[in-house]
């Protein structure tokens, strides 16, 4: 699977504390081994981020995404529950 993150994305991870931007990449890391795992409780979102799904990185941190196509999605967003649902 393809994983590209936008601008955004990366201006967002770039502001989150260490340990926060560790669990992040931990995240994506095993969704890229199982997009499934229960840890991650991928779902799919609504309203404002209609199309959009996110995963948890632990805690409070949620990582947006956007499935382009089969093998590729698009992480758009990165934060805590309350940036990304302002």
């Amino acid at each position: 699977m393809n994983v590209d993150f936008t601008k955004a994305f990366n201006k967002q991870f770039e502001k989150l504390p260490q340990k926060r931007q560790e669990k992040a990449k931990a995240a994506v890391a095993l969704f890229l081994r199982d997009i499934t795992a229960p840890s991650l409780r991928n779902h799919a979102l609504k309203g404002e981020w209609l199309g959009f799904h996110s995963i948890s990185a632990g805690g409070d941190i949620r990582l947006h995404f956007k499935v382009i196509d089969q093998d590729t999605v698009l992480f758009v967003a990165v934060g805590s529950h309350s940036q990304l649902y302002k």
